[in-house]
């Protein structure tokens, strides 16, 4: 007779295959599940072989179970410590304007409020 699995149990169960898409663990003689590849580890995995050989024994979460199908997946990503949250690039809280106006003496000014100076500087006359 299988054991019953519940969602959120932590077992040991030995590698049986592996896939493109994940990785096929013996939970006892009746009883396999999947661990998908998006559940191996934190970050982007490239090769499944990398993190597990078929015959390794592996700690799993249990992580869905199917009743209709009886599929069980599993996770050893849930087993680790999630990393540290990158930090977030600093947003001022200032407006553009603000910011330019910081950057350069004269600031940033419409074409209507230098358009006048323009046509000072270059000498050029009304009616000219």
């Amino acid at each position: 007779m299988a054991k019953i699995y519940r969602v959120g149990d932590i077992l040991t169960g030995k590698v049986t295959g592996i896939q493109p898409y994940g990785v096929f663990i013996a939970l006892d003689e009746q009883t396999q599940g999947l661990v998908h590849i998006s559940e191996i580890t934190y970050g982007y995995v490239k090769n499944i072989e990398d993190f597990v050989k078929v015959g390794d024994y592996i700690r799993v979460k249990v992580s869905h179970i199917d009743r209709d199908t009886g599929k069980i997946s599993l996770s050893i990503r849930a087993l680790k410590k999630a990393p540290a949250r990158r930090r977030k690039y600093y947003r001022s809280t200032k407006t553009l304007q603000e910011r330019v106006n910081e950057r350069d003496e004269v600031g940033f000014h419409s074409l209507a409020e230098k358009l006048d100076e323009w046509i000072e500087q270059s000498g050029f006359k009304n009616g000219d």
